[in-house]
């Protein structure tokens, strides 16, 4: 079943969930990212936030486990018909996880202009020479996604903001 569109308050609806999510990884002491993957029909396959301190696992992005958990939940690799919504702009792991899973969709917020694979310091998900492409869709509540790792990286807490 091919993707759905997803309207604009669809993209900020399920980026609310990825911030929520987000605002989760603050008691492990993971940087707050957030990650909803989306089925065909826009309902929720899974969720994620950042893990790595907690489960000291350096791939525990909130990417890579959402990943992990849609395909768990599919019985498949192979997520064709999904939507990834993520609070910060995927990296080049995360970016390689997108790719080999066959997403064809990712909504971010913040961009990374240290680290983003999605447009900002490289653009992995639309490299032509590649054999897969992914429709990219960035800055969705930017604002909010960038004031809460603001937040963290200065020490506030979550309710700070």
């Amino acid at each position: 079943m091919p993707h759905l569109p997803l309207s604009a308050d669809d993209r900020a609806a399920a980026m609310r969930a990825a911030l929520a999510e987000a605002e989760l990884a603050h008691s492990s002491g993971d940087v707050p990212v957030g990650a909803v993957l989306l089925d065909a029909d826009g309902s929720v396959l899974a969720l994620a936030r950042n893990e790595r301190e907690k489960l000291h696992d350096p791939t525990a992005h909130a990417e890579v486990l959402a990943i992990r958990r849609g395909a768990e939940a599919r019985g498949d690799w192979r997520l064709t018909d999904t939507t990834l919504v993520v609070t910060l702009e995927p990296c080049v792991l995360c970016a390689g996880a997108i790719l080999a899973a066959r997403i064809p969709r990712v909504v971010f917020g913040a961009w990374d202009e240290k680290a983003g694979a999605a447009g900002s310091v490289h653009d992995l998900l639309r490299d032509r020479r590649l054999n897969h492409r992914v429709e990219v869709i960035g800055g969705v509540l930017e604002a909010e996604s960038g004031a809460l790792l603001t937040a963290f990286f200065r020490g506030a807490e979550p309710t700070e903001l």
